[in-house]
């Protein structure tokens, strides 16, 4: 039984998988939605609605929050440009769409994220 441990582990110890997430949450930041498979998709989608919430204080903290765990271009965006949109959204930024066709080598299912 799996109580209490939280994620997906992807095959990386604690550190690699840590920068492999925060790699995935920027593209998603600077490019507004990305393809990846479905599993990363789900697992960086809580990571950046954190980080949205942060934006949306647009205060100090927030913006110290969002350094911490971007890029500065990144959080820059974030704290300018993304988190104002959705300045009267409760939660709920970001979809998952999943796609028809898997990944040709080796059949994992895909799946496209991108913020509401």
């Amino acid at each position: 039984m799996r109580h209490l441990h939280k994620g997906r582990k992807f095959g990386l110890k604690t550190g690699r998988r840590k920068a492999f997430l925060r790699i995935l949450a920027n593209n998603l930041v600077s490019h507004e939605h990305i393809t990846t498979t479905e599993a990363r998709a789900k697992e960086i989608k809580s990571l950046v609605e954190r980080y949205v919430t942060y934006g949306k204080q647009q205060n100090l903290a927030g913006m110290k929050l969002l350094l911490k765990y971007l890029p500065k271009k990144s959080a820059y965006k974030m704290y300018h440009e993304i988190a104002p949109r959705y300045a009267k959204r409760n939660g709920g930024y970001l979809r998952v769409l999943k796609a028809i066709a898997a990944r040709k080598s080796d059949g994992s299912k895909m799946a496209r994220i991108e913020f509401v």
